[in-house]
């Protein structure tokens, strides 16, 4: 058959092969130095691998050679991390507790960093054949289990669109577009680590712990590192971080344009790297120049790597300026006994001679076939040291050891499905879609070496690890574990911290400003970054606890600032009390007065019969006393703890009180002008004197304050209240008078009475009599008007209890008042000038007087 179809192409070929060999003959000759290549070995289960360790250099492309031949490559340390891949999967072959019974292969193919490379290696991969032609099972057998995918380009997409075809799981160990999580499109591709992007809140939360809020971003200029910088630029400015430096790098060409940022250079020590396909050295090249040129002593700087990637760092003279070089990568989890991924195996550049037996396909077809390397001896171990030792890669060595667990599920479950009466498939028959379903993600997160666990939406995240290459001067770099971040939380290793300070590499500053201490609040500065500010105290009422706070924080109302503005301490409930000073000064002046009342009142009434006494209206005098020892008692309803009771009495019984006590005075002053007219013959006035006058004359001025009060408690009665805010640091209990307008109607109907009493007995200060009253009611009513007249800007002028205090003072002053210019005399005479109160006494100076 193949025989036919080659005499076949032999016939079509004849019309042009003239032309083609004249214009452009093809040499199908293999070049061995420069042929793609492909490692192989065996095995119940193979797995494929797309790797990336080969690079493409620019060449010509002649048109004399065969496509395939005219590849450039430069394998450099390349095909040390081939080796790696093998050793590991050797090494899972010799642990019988991993595989029972069954042994993986591998197909290891090179896509070259380029599209063209992997198209190559996913048809050489799926083709059985000798020729490169899908679906052409003749010759090899191959039983792929699952293709490997840890090229470090972005073209999983392209891999994922073919393999699905044919249900191979696709394990990519790398971080790959977001498209891919799109299970509907590629419901066989796996990510065996997470997504990428879950370091960027833990290097915020690094920034922040450290207050790195001043920083440096940098990206490599393809597609990731341009997404790197446009989500965690965002980022970075909502947390309070300012991006004064950012610069893309060209993967190709060298930049100069970092010297545009050259003013912050010196002030930015912490600087946040994305580096993809490039050598770090090459990188610190570029920062090493810019250092060197800026003068003066240069702080070291710290530079974070935002890729999930280990790093293994040399003395080298470009680290000169370098503080440490922070990266972040996957927690393990504890290794089980018998663990042997940290293993070394040797190896030299003849090892392709040594372990590999090489050759090409011969296959008409096979246009693109690859030097295919079949591994002929184990590699050998760190047992024999006379050759180079080479540290197998640990991660690729736990993503193979996830997958044998896997493997092992996947059999278990046959073998349940065995018991079961089902059909028993054998090593052989796994399919690669049987081996699918142990790859979702509840499962791999219980069988992977790393930490993983799945996030809010579902998606595969892992605790990380933070490790740290110190750099001394004229010594090697020190390893450090600064700290980890488990379940979003971030966790620095403090020991670490001191052991820097021991060896004089404390961590730097990298912040326009010093902090603002507890009690201040940030102020942004015009035209400059929001990371430098100044630094103002709270505003009244308001603290702040923590440092660089962007906003004071207000005191609850039972609490307010202390002096410092860092703390909210509780207000002190504040009233006038019987306890403190002033209410004792206050209680010890009633107490007096009230008892000085009442001895005169029981003078006046042991000495009732006296002309003294009975003169101006007896019964009024007995009135106008218990009104003042009344007056001096409702003080005692504004002095204590305000309750319901105490806040509705004290100014009605005040206003009352005091509307009898002046309404009596003003009974006695129209007695006293009353009884000088009725002295005159034939004026009609004596008929008014008597007791019905004054009665009348108390009783109707009362009722009108009565009414006026009953109409305060209807309306908007006085109740008790809190000023939280009149005086700092206090909650004055104090009753609220329900209606302020009532409260001065109440007190302006008193004064109206007393400004008629006081001009009444102003008018009558000069009629005769011995005993005339009008001179001592005017004293009084001036004393009495003078207190009331400055109470009421006092009032208003003072705060909590003083306001208390006041009213107080003017109801004991004005009573006092009373009381010393009209009944004092009198208790003078009656008891010091006996001789003075008689009959004959009185009548005489009337006489005398008319």
């Amino acid at each position: 058959m193949d025989l036919l179809l080659l005499l076949l192409l032999l016939l079509l070929a004849q019309p042009v092969s003239g032309k083609l060999r004249l214009k452009c003959p093809l040499n199908f000759e293999h070049q061995d130095g420069k042929r793609p290549w492909n490692y192989y070995r065996t095995g119940d289960h193979l797995i494929s691998i797309v790797s990336s360790a080969t690079r493409i250099l620019p060449t010509i492309l002649p048109f004399k050679i065969a496509p395939c031949s005219q590849l450039d490559l430069s394998f450099s340390f390349g095909h040390l991390k081939i080796l790696s891949y093998i050793f590991a999967i050797q090494l899972i072959n010799k642990t019988p507790q991993l595989l029972c019974n069954l042994t993986l292969g591998y197909n290891i193919h090179d896509n070259y960093l380029n599209m063209l490379g992997t198209s190559d290696a996913l048809l050489d991969m799926l083709s059985t054949g000798e020729a490169n032609v899908p679906n052409y099972s003749c010759g090899r057998k191959d039983n792929i289990l699952a293709l490997l995918d840890v090229a470090t380009r972005d073209i999983s997409i392209q891999m994922s669109t073919l393999v699905d075809i044919y249900k191979v799981p696709q394990i990519s160990i790398e971080t790959t577009s977001e498209a891919l999580r799109d299970k509907t499109q590629f419901p066989f591709f796996h990510q065996m680590f997470p997504k990428e992007g879950i370091q960027y809140p833990a290097i915020v939360q690094l920034l922040l712990h450290f207050r790195w809020t001043l920083i440096g971003l940098f990206a490599s200029d393809t597609e990731k590192g341009e997404n790197f910088m446009r989500t965690f630029t965002p980022v970075l400015v909502r947390n309070g971080i300012c991006v004064v430096i950012s610069q893309r790098f060209s993967t190709t060409h060298h930049t100069t344009a970092l010297r545009e940022a050259l003013p912050m250079w010196r002030q930015v020590s912490v600087f946040v790297h994305f580096i993809e396909n490039v050598p770090l050295v090459e990188r610190l090249r570029s920062f090493h120049l810019i250092l060197e040129d800026l003068p003066g002593p240069i702080e070291g700087k710290v530079w974070i790597m935002s890729v999930l990637r280990g790093y293994q760092m040399n003395k080298h003279r470009l680290l000169k300026y370098v503080h440490s070089i922070w990266s972040f990568l996957p927690q393990v989890k504890k290794r089980p006994q018998g663990d042997a991924f940290d293993a070394y195996f040797f190896a030299d550049h003849q090892f392709q001679d040594q372990y590999f037996r090489c050759s090409f396909s011969k296959h008409i077809f096979s246009v693109k076939g690859r030097r295919r390397c079949t591994q002929k001896a184990p590699l050998e171990t760190k047992e024999k040291r006379n050759r180079k030792r080479v540290k197998s890669d640990g991660s690729f060595y736990k993503v193979m050891r996830t997958l044998a667990h896997a493997l092992n599920a996947a059999y278990f479950s046959q073998i349940r499905r065995q018991r079961k009466g089902e059909e028993r498939l054998g090593a052989p028959s796994l399919e690669p879609w049987q081996f699918h379903a142990f790859l979702e993600k509840n499962e791999f997160c219980n069988i992977s070496q790393f930490k993983l666990y799945l996030d809010q939406n579902g998606d595969i995240t892992a605790d990380l690890a933070i490790t740290s290459w110190v750099f001394l001067p004229k010594e090697d770099p020190i390893k450090e574990q600064l700290g980890s971040v488990e379940r979003e939380r971030l966790i620095i290793n403090q020991d670490v911290l001191s052991r820097l300070k021991l060896l004089n590499k404390s961590l730097p500053q990298s912040k326009c400003v010093e902090s603002c201490h507890p009690g201040f609040v940030k102020r942004a500065r015009e035209g400059e970054p929001v990371c430098c500010y100044d630094c103002i105290p709270c505003p009244e009422g308001t603290i702040s606890t923590q440092e660089d706070t962007e906003k004071c924080t207000k005191c609850s109302d039972e609490k307010y600032p202390n002096e410092d503005r860092v703390q909210c301490i509780s207000k002190v409930i504040t009233f006038l009390s019987y306890e403190e000073l002033l209410g004792i000064i206050l209680v010890s002046f009633l107490l007096l007065f009230f008892l000085t009342t009442g001895l005169v009142l029981i003078i006046f009434i042991k000495y009732r019969e006296t002309p003294i006494v009975k003169a101006n209206n007896r019964d009024l005098s007995y009135i106008l006393l218990v009104s003042l020892l009344l007056c001096f008692l409702s003080s005692f309803l504004f002095i204590g703890q305000p309750r319901k009771a105490t806040c509705l009495l004290r100014q009605m019984v005040f206003s009352i009180i005091f509307s009898v006590a002046v309404s009596s005075l003003l009974a006695k002053t129209i007695t006293v002008v009353l009884a000088f007219l009725a002295t005159k013959p034939g004026n009609p006035v004596k008929r008014l004197l008597g007791k019905s006058l004054a009665n009348s004359i108390i009783l109707s001025c009362s009722a009108v304050q009565i009414v006026i009060c009953s109409i305060w408690l209807g309306d908007s009665p006085p109740f008790p209240d809190s000023d939280l805010y009149s005086r700092p640091g206090e909650i004055i209990l104090q009753c609220s008078e329900g209606s302020v307008v009532m409260f001065y109607i109440t007190l302006s109907y008193m004064g109206f009475l007393a400004a008629i009493c006081f001009m009444v007995a102003f008018l009558a200060r000069n009629l005769p009599g011995a005993f005339n009253e009008a001179k001592f009611i005017t004293f009084s009513m001036l004393v009495f008007c003078s207190v009331w007249v400055t109470f009421v800007p006092t009032y208003l002028s003072t705060k909590g209890k003083y306001m208390v205090a006041v009213q107080v003072s003017s109801i004991l002053a004005s009573s006092a008042g009373l009381l010393s210019c009209i009944f004092i005399p009198k208790c003078l005479i009656i008891i010091l000038r006996p001789e003075l109160n008689t009959k004959e006494q009185l009548t005489g100076r009337i006489n005398v007087k008319t």
